[in-house]
């Protein structure tokens, strides 16, 4: 009797094992370019939380600094899916890159770092000053419509292209007055530097999207996969807000954070899987400035970003998130 239920339970267990085998060999892989930062913390949560492999995905994730970077990384051909805010999204578009943009997945505010020493109080301050940007991101958008609500152009302050995680150290030594960035390197640079520095105010300048893209033939050739990480991220968003104090702890780990850190400016993201009117006037107004400003190839036009926007699967599994007539 004890033989026979040992061969049964070691039977049970080879089958427990082929299946488990035959679950692992049917998840489709998706490599993912992710800017690790909280503005990606759906899909950090996704990730975390086994919602991708709930879903029939094996995610591979690369990380990177900037949206920029991960969206080159998928017009490259080195990943699938890319995290990235709109300023890359509208340089591709004007550039005549074949992208689809999913959805957005969070929006906040960019914000200003200075030096107490700089005497920068306002945005007008800040003329004659040294003032770090990134290049090709929010960053350069926000910086150059910032000293526009100001009366200011870029010819009265000296730019400073800088990556977001090295804008600390620039403004600590003295090399720049102030930067202009996206969170966490706004907090970072306040618990770093603590009374030597301040945030001035300039809420509504300027709210950065995060967004999911692809390239246009990924779309059109994996549906179905593109399907299956959209329910990962919506549930992962379901999550967050029912679970704020994990969440935050999970997104600190994850960037490498204090969670005390990001529990202090966790109100200024909105996380929200979505295609909305914010979407389309965002891009419309950031690749009209880009045209406006030289910031566009030659003989560059208005892109019809309906296009760009690729809402059937998100429509597919919750029709209720797009929110644009038309789509």
């Amino acid at each position: 009797m004890t033989t026979r239920k040992t061969l049964a339970a070691g039977i049970g267990a080879l089958v427990l094992a082929l299946l488990a085998s035959g679950q692992a060999l049917a998840q489709e892989k998706i490599r993912l370019a992710q800017n690790l930062a909280p503005i990606s913390g759906l899909v950090i949560i996704a990730k975390q939380k086994g919602l991708f492999d709930k879903h029939g995905l094996n995610v591979e994730v690369s990380n990177f600094t900037t949206g920029r970077q991960a969206l080159e990384t998928v017009l490259g051909g080195g990943a699938d899916i890319a995290t990235t805010a709109e300023a890359p999204i509208t340089a591709a578009a004007l550039a005549r890159q074949k992208i689809a943009l999913l959805a957005r997945m969070e929006y906040s505010d960019d914000k200003t770092l200075v030096s107490k020493a700089s005497g920068v109080n306002s945005p007008a301050d800040l003329k004659g000053k040294r003032l770090g940007y990134t290049a090709g991101t929010g960053s350069e958008i926000y910086t150059l419509t910032l000293l526009k609500k100001a009366g200011l152009t870029k010819n009265d302050v000296t730019l400073v292209n800088l990556r977001p995680q090295d804008m600390v150290s620039a403004l600590g030594t003295g090399s720049i007055d102030a930067y202009n960035t996206w969170e966490p390197h706004i907090a970072n640079g306040r618990k770093a530097l603590g009374t030597n520095v301040k945030e001035i105010d300039t809420r509504g300048v300027y709210a950065e999207t995060f967004n999911l893209v692809v390239q246009e033939s990924y779309a059109a050739s994996h549906p179905k996969t593109i399907t299956s990480f959209l329910k990962a991220t919506l549930e992962a968003e379901h999550w967050l807000k029912a679970n704020r104090e994990e969440a935050i702890t999970l997104i600190a780990g994850a960037t490498g954070m204090k969670k005390e850190d990001l529990a202090e400016i966790w109100n200024d993201y909105v996380f929200e899987l979505v295609l909305d009117e914010r979407v389309l006037s965002t891009l419309n107004n950031h690749a009209q400035w880009r045209i406006e400003t030289g910031n566009a190839p030659p003989n560059a036009t208005l892109p019809d970003f309906t296009k760009v926007i690729h809402s059937a699967p998100l429509k597919q599994i919750a029709p209720d998130r797009v929110r644009l007539s038309g789509l």
